[in-house]
């Protein structure tokens, strides 16, 4: 349980992580009405020591100072607590992520001429629904 999570080769101890349990919402009858089986996890980004100043950076800008994920899906928290812990992970995963950067493209030339093409065909259309004017004959 004391295991690290290991996200994309950086490892984040698990005392970095806050768990806690509270009732699920919705219904569920007496079982989920007596017990504390949703749990939320969440993650401090600024007080971390596994992440370098960039790795904050890039996960602050894209999912915020703290990451959290809850789940209430199953009726053992132990479970919830596995599926938060995953739910995090991926969270701060796709925030890890370097993005490539894009690279500057141009629209093809047959586009532009197919674009031209259609502006004069619905030009043409428009005219010919013209009324004969003064002088238009």
């Amino acid at each position: 349980m004391d295991d690290p999570l290991v996200i994309d080769g950086v490892v984040i101890p698990r005392h970095e992580i806050e768990l806690r349990a509270s009732r699920s919402s919705g219904p569920g009858g007496q079982h989920a009405n007596t017990t504390a089986t949703r749990v939320e996890a969440s993650f401090d980004v600024a007080a971390s020591r596994s992440l370098t100043d960039e790795q904050k950076r890039r996960v602050r800008s894209r999912a915020g100072a703290r990451v959290t994920a809850v789940a209430q899906d199953e009726r053992s928290q132990t479970r919830n607590r596995e599926l938060a812990l995953e739910r995090l992970a991926a969270r701060l995963a796709a925030a890890l992520t370097v993005r490539r950067p894009r690279s500057v493209t141009r629209p093809p030339a047959a586009a532009g001429r197919r674009r031209e093409e259609d502006k004069r065909r619905q030009s043409a259309r428009k005219r010919d629904r013209r009324s004969p004017g003064l002088g238009d004959e």
